[in-house]
């Protein structure tokens, strides 16, 4: 089953949130899926309300980042890991 970590700046948003877990799915979609049913209201955080990955949102799979930002079907491997990078701004 893919790890998926994510940055801890979504804890602000999500203090339950592990730093790491478990999720079933194929590719990434179905991966934002399987978070979603355990984090309610977080993919509103990741994804546009068209579904695309939000700009200020990175998603890696292993060490390279994902292709496909509008549809997200990048596959997923068993042993694969996947880490959430949400883009902090300010000043």
């Amino acid at each position: 089953m893919p790890k998926v970590s994510f940055t801890k700046a979504l804890k602000r948003f999500y203090p339950t949130l592990e730093n790491k877990i478990y999720i079933k799915g194929d590719n990434i979609s179905e991966i934002l899926d399987g978070i979603e049913e355990k984090h309610p209201g977080i993919k509103d955080y990741i994804v546009e309300e068209n579904g695309q990955l939000r700009k200020h949102v990175n998603i890696f799979c292993g060490e390279d980042p994902i292709d496909d930002r509008i549809t997200l079907s990048d596959m997923v491997g068993e042993e694969d890991e996947v880490f959430i990078i949400q883009a902090l701004s300010g000043g």
